[in-house]
């Protein structure tokens, strides 16, 4: 079972950067899809994005994200990455990073394995 662990959430203002980190535990962390995904009060989870395994690692995004958000994994250090930029107003909401066998199971929120959570709450 993969353990993963949120990092990085914070207080920022419109327009602002932010980067957050998830760091997983396991050994064979390579062979993991990986992704992110918020959700705001009273709101379903919302995917953000997701990289295929391997080194490659093929990258999508969701719509309301693309272009302003990257994420990146590095499979030495067993983390992967979101880069935020040009963040929103009103965009309150936990981060949770996932961990799947495929991107697919990204795609269809039911990956392996979920962190707890890190929040970011955008001001104006």
């Amino acid at each position: 079972q993969v353990q993963l662990v949120e990092s990085g959430g914070g207080l920022v203002q419109a327009g602002a950067s932010l980067r957050l980190s998830c760091a997983a535990s396991a050994r064979t962390f390579s062979s993991y899809a990986m992704g992110w995904f918020r959700q705001a009060p009273g709101k379903e989870r919302e995917f953000i994005a997701a990289i295929k395994r391997g080194g490659g690692g093929s990258t999508y995004y969701g719509d309301s994200v693309k272009g302003r958000f990257t994420i990146s994994r590095d499979n030495a250090k067993n983390t992967v990455e979101l880069q935020m930029n040009s963040l929103q107003r009103g965009v309150a909401a936990l981060y949770y990073c996932a961990a799947a066998l495929t991107v697919h199971n990204i795609g269809v929120r039911a990956p392996q394995c979920w962190g707890r959570g890190t929040q970011v709450t955008v001001t104006t």
